[in-house]
């Protein structure tokens, strides 16, 4: 299992790239030491694969279109494919480690359109009203399955049979959610076809932050209007087009801070910014520090 403290993107987008993924075996472990991401969260993004966690220590909430959920130590859940989301560390008192198993369904599944797939997979990875499956200690049914998750993060890579094993504990764990989501799955809800809009909106602006980017030429890449522009922002992210796209230029501020010795007053044109004065100050309201503050205690952190 490999210790992780960054994420990486394909390029302009928010799609996850994840290194070591083969496809001969579809699947990786993760341990992330959530302290050490830059600023201590993930940034939105999404990714084909299923997404299957336990938390081994401290504590982090889930932000998705949906809503927030926090999960503290002995907890854990699923992330369907392609659901955006976001992640925080939230506990000041431990280190926020996250236990991962990334996976492409066809690990379970076999052959695309396989029986497997059609009676198991996909009536869950398909459901838009699925974002996340949570699992808490206290229910007897999501213990089970809790216990199974713990015990698959335990099987070594090293040991005969590994992969054999590996799959085996992972659709028994499968099968568990399957079981566990049909109430969620009987709610009638439609396609929400705002989720395929944000991305391409996210992805306009992951490839021209360093530019101006008007309203009307954001609601143009999704091909929609500037009040529908807003409305999917909203309905998605929870904030408007212009405070993501500040946002996103100031994550891109603080990965070239934490990473680089950039001047500031390149760095702030560098992300669309402006002068290094508005720059500051806005920078100070979002990290609550100096963007050389902010380097200081990032690049002589032992975190």
């Amino acid at each position: 299992m490999k210790n992780i403290h960054s994420i990486e993107f394909y390029t302009g987008s928010k799609e996850e790239l994840l290194p070591g993924f083969e496809k001969d075996f579809p699947y990786i472990a993760s341990r992330a030491e959530l302290d050490k991401y830059i600023g201590c969260y993930v940034p939105w993004h999404w990714h084909r694969t299923v997404e299957l966690f336990y938390m081994e220590s401290g504590s982090i909430e889930y932000d998705t279109p949906e809503g927030k959920i926090l999960f503290p130590a002995g907890s854990g859940g699923m992330i369907n494919p392609n659901v955006l989301h976001m992640t925080k560390a939230i506990s000041q008192k431990e280190k926020n480690i996250q236990l991962l198993h990334i996976f492409d369904v066809s690990l379970l599944a076999g052959e695309q359109g396989s029986r497997i797939e059609q009676k198991y997979i996909s009536p869950v990875i398909t459901a838009p009203q699925i974002e996340v499956i949570p699992l808490f200690p206290g229910n007897a049914e999501e213990e089970r399955i809790l216990k199974l998750l713990t015990a698959s993060f335990r099987l070594s890579s090293d040991e005969f049979g590994y992969e054999i094993k590996l799959r085996k504990a992972l659709t028994e764990i499968w099968l568990m959610l399957f079981e566990l989501s049909r109430s969620m799955r009987k709610k009638k809800v439609g396609h929400n076809k705002s989720n395929d809009k944000i991305k391409l909106m996210m992805i306009y602006i992951h490839e021209h932050y360093r530019e101006k980017i008007s309203i009307p030429e954001l609601a143009a890449a999704a091909y929609l209007s500037e009040r529908e522009c807003y409305r999917v922002f909203h309905d998605c992210l929870h904030m408007t087009p212009i405070e993501y796209i500040t946002t996103y230029r100031l994550q891109v501020a603080c990965q070239m801070l934490a990473k680089g010795q950039e001047a500031v007053t390149v760095i702030s044109h560098e992300c669309g910014l402006g002068s290094s004065s508005y720059f500051g100050k806005v920078f100070r309201e979002y990290a609550h520090c100096s963007p050389t503050e902010y380097r200081k205690k990032w690049q002589n952190s032992d975190r």
